[in-house]
């Protein structure tokens, strides 16, 4: 099956996505900077995933309607398909996602398959922090975790009069 690969500018960086003919199998963001090059001629589940992923940074998409098929263990399966079940700005600690898969003990496997999650924002494992509330551990540095949630969850100025 072909893979096809498109890029996109985001305020985190850019960002990479690999699709198949069925669906997303990768979005990931790069800490080089490349030209930013699109063909035209790329398959409708990747222009899709492109417009959604602005419509998520524009602030106007608090949920992703895409074909997934990414790459994992079933383990890492049930996971990332966890991860999408945390509402658009809310969090999960490491723990109670263990206990959403029905086994404290696996919190450190949780962990690992949460830092593999090949679906950058979409299954949102920027959601998942540390009991005691800290952002811990982000494959895509924890900057880009913390301006996510922030983006997600914005603090609300509120007038005094």
């Amino acid at each position: 099956m072909n893979k096809h690969t498109a890029h996109i500018q985001t305020p985190l960086g850019i960002a990479k996505v690999v699709s198949d003919e069925v669906g997303i199998q990768e979005i990931s963001v790069l800490d080089e900077k490349i030209n930013i090059e699109n063909s035209a001629d790329i398959p409708q589940v990747l222009k899709d995933c492109i417009c959604q992923l602005e419509e998520y940074f524009e602030g106007k998409r608090t949920e992703f309607n895409l074909n997934l098929t990414p790459k994992g263990t079933d383990f890492q399966q049930k996971v990332w398909h966890e991860l999408n079940k945390i509402p658009f700005g809310k969090t999960c600690s490491y723990l109670e996602l263990s206990k959403k898969l029905g086994d404290v003990k696996a919190i450190r496997a949780v962990a690992s398959a949460n830092g593999k999650n090949p679906l950058w924002i979409v299954a949102p494992c920027h959601r998942v922090i540390g009991s005691d509330g800290s952002l811990t551990g982000y494959a895509g540095g924890l900057w880009r975790k913390k301006w996510l949630l922030e983006h997600e969850n914005p603090v609300k100025q509120q007038s005094l009069f």
